[in-house]
């Protein structure tokens, strides 16, 4: 499988669904609305039966997307350019951030659960570094956030930072994120993405998306090719987020480093309101400079880590 194609997601909106999404844009200034009428109720993992038929299901997942090739990568180098859907950042402002959050560099260190971004936008540049906690434990992790050089004094923005970054992780790597993390897992029935037909495993994510110790993440897999094609998220991490799902849809895979890449992906709410969020593409991709953690330290990258991902 050297190659996996999807259909894009179109980039316009329907006009009538426009119509709606500025109704609810005017109506909703924040998505931290829970209810009873969430597709991922929050339970604590600890009163989840584990099943291992859907561990297994997603370790052969996370073999498709290149397991063992996965396993040897050191730090993982990635630029990605994009664009923000209308009304998103009225309605989740520090999230979106969309005065810093333009195109990125972005560097991983996978095995010891590491992400670190470089953002520039018109506002200037942004940096996070973030490093997840013990896998399995509610230790929430360590995050650090730099503005135009200058470290960050706002809660808010680092707590909303260690869910991006943590999500992130999530996004482009899919079950090689998950797998082998020792979270609870249940199947979730079936369903379709795209015209293809997915197995559902539900994953109770300890820590969660940021700093925060559970989120659930819904991951739906081809049942004929056995990949991520969507994740299904909660957004725990971050007050104003609290209650909302969110979910991610991947296309265009490509195998490089013996890994299958997503390079296009595609975001939008989906509770309590169905909101287009992003889209993003992959536009520079290498594997295994050899630095360390503190070439990714604030408030810019350093050594190995300084160069630009290898353009596509």
């Amino acid at each position: 499988m050297a190659e996996l194609q999807q259909q894009r997601v179109p980039l316009s909106l329907p006009r009538i669904a426009r119509r709606r999404f500025l109704a609810a844009g005017a109506a909703l200034p924040v998505l931290g609305l829970a209810g009873c009428s969430t597709p991922l109720p929050l339970v604590r993992s600890e009163a989840v039966a584990h099943d291992p038929a859907a561990e297994r299901l997603l370790q052969q997942s996370a073999d498709e997307h290149g397991w063992g090739a996965y396993l040897g990568l050191q730090d993982i180098n990635v630029r990605y350019e994009g664009a923000w859907r209308p009304l998103i950042d009225r309605v989740q402002p520090v999230v979106v951030d969309k005065g810093f959050r333009g195109s990125s560099e972005e560097r991983l260190m996978p095995q010891a659960g590491v992400v670190a971004q470089a953002f520039t936008g018109p506002a200037g540049s942004k940096h996070v570094l973030w490093q997840r906690g013990q896998a399995g434990a509610v230790h929430p992790g360590q995050v650090a956030v730099w503005f135009n050089g200058q470290p960050s004094t706002q809660a808010a923005a680092d707590a909303a930072a260690a869910l991006v970054a943590e999500a992130y992780g999530l996004f482009l790597l899919g079950p090689l994120w998950l797998a082998g993390q020792g979270h609870a897992m249940q199947l979730g029935g079936k369903a379709r993405v795209d015209g293809r037909a997915c197995q559902v495993v539900q994953v109770w994510k300890r820590p969660g998306l940021g700093r925060v110790a559970l989120d659930r993440v819904a991951a739906f897999i081809d049942a004929e090719l056995g990949i991520v094609r969507r994740v299904r998220f909660t957004l725990e991490g971050f007050a104003n987020t609290q209650g909302a799902v969110a979910e991610v849809d991947t296309f265009e895979h490509q195998r490089r480093f013996g890994v299958l890449w997503p390079m296009r992906s595609y975001e939008e709410v989906v509770h309590p309101i169905r909101l287009p969020a992003h889209d993003w593409r992959i536009v520079g991709l290498d594997v295994n400079r050899g630095y360390g953690l503190a070439a990714l330290n604030g408030p810019s990258f350093s050594g190995a880590a300084a160069a630009p991902a290898a353009p596509l």
